[in-house]
């Protein structure tokens, strides 16, 4: 396990919590995110993701100590206030569980979506543009999710450990899916490194990760991490079988494709495992859950939109979408 390098700043909130972190010495205190701060904004979601790298493979040069830092969680739990502030004010609310989910098999706003662009009219360079937004989340896929395990009971908390366990390959190192997707960036080109990506990929896609570990980390939220996993089973087998199509047409590694194809027929499986076991046996104990459920299925599809809408409207313009163009990447717009 390699920590990954510290990034570069976006503002006063991520040059803050970098300058703990590589001065190596608690703080006493740090600034608390002031009003008016964009809740989906670059620096609030940097700072974010680094109080949170604490809790998964660490941070080169960071003492271990630091994960539980007063000062760090302090701050960490102000900008969770405003991140999950929005979620909750830019999502519809309720508790029909089974309508959130019909909601995410309606045709995506932007058309056919990321996927479905990339299938159509996609350039290599936009795969691997893509590839890289993705890498901040699949070179821990999974991860996250585990949190919510010992806060599971029953049926729901024995399905929710089936899912993962082929997420993380079945009990083989060489199929778990973080490591399919390292694989695929390489096959691609592109650095396969734990979070070499970072500096590159802006704040729609780090939110996605982001809400999956605020999701994760808080008991209080565990029904909106099921949601979550739920929506993000339900809706992976579609666009995969896109992406793996989109990679054949491009005459990509095989070893690209392969991650998508391996996400096709275990999604689609995993899929019907979530909505009977985990989530019908989780509401059957806990019905006070369903609306936190929605949140997380709501808020997920919330942040996927806010991806794809990024995406498609740098790629229509013939811009990367990237923070710093990759080597074949048009400059930014």
């Amino acid at each position: 396990m390699t920590p990954a390098p510290l990034p570069a700043p976006r503002g006063d909130l991520s040059a803050a919590v970098l300058g703990v972190l590589s001065a190596g010495d608690p703080p006493g205190r740090l600034p608390a995110p002031p009003p008016g701060t964009d809740p989906y904004g670059e620096d609030l979601h940097l700072a974010l993701h680094l109080c949170y790298e604490l809790h998964y493979q660490g941070l080169e040069g960071v003492p271990d100590r630091f994960e539980w830092d007063p000062a760090l969680l302090t701050l960490r739990a102000a900008l969770e206030d405003v991140f999950l502030t929005a979620l909750h004010a830019d999502t519809a609310a309720g508790d029909d569980v089974d309508a959130a989910l019909g909601e995410l098999l309606v045709e995506p706003a932007e058309g056919g979506g990321v996927a479905g662009y990339l299938l159509d009219e996609g350039r290599w360079w936009q795969m691997r543009e893509y590839l890289t937004h993705r890498s901040v989340y699949h070179l821990k896929e999974a991860d996250p999710h585990a949190w919510v395990i010992p806060r599971l009971d029953g049926q729901a908390k024995a399905s929710l450990v089936a899912v993962e366990f082929d997420e993380f390959g079945g009990g083989h190192g060489a199929r778990v899916h973080a490591r399919l997707f390292a694989d695929a960036l390489t096959g691609a080109g592109l650095d396969p490194g734990y979070l070499h990506h970072l500096d590159d990929v802006p704040a729609p896609a780090i939110a996605i990760v982001n809400m999956m570990s605020m999701f994760g980390l808080h008991r209080a939220l565990r029904g909106a991490l099921v949601g979550h996993f739920a929506a993000a089973e339900i809706s992976t087998a579609p666009s995969a079988r896109k992406m793996a199509k989109a990679l054949e047409r491009m005459e990509a590694a095989a070893a690209c494709a392969h991650f998508f194809t391996e996400h096709i027929e275990a999604d689609a499986v995993h899929e019907q495992v979530m909505r009977r076991e985990v989530l019908g046996d989780l509401l059957g104990r806990e019905p006070e859950l369903a609306a936190d459920v929605v949140l997380g299925i709501r808020a997920t599809e919330h942040l996927e939109d806010r991806l794809a809408h990024h995406l498609l409207t740098a790629w229509r313009r013939g811009t990367t979408s990237l923070r710093r163009p990759l080597a074949d990447s048009p400059p930014t717009g």
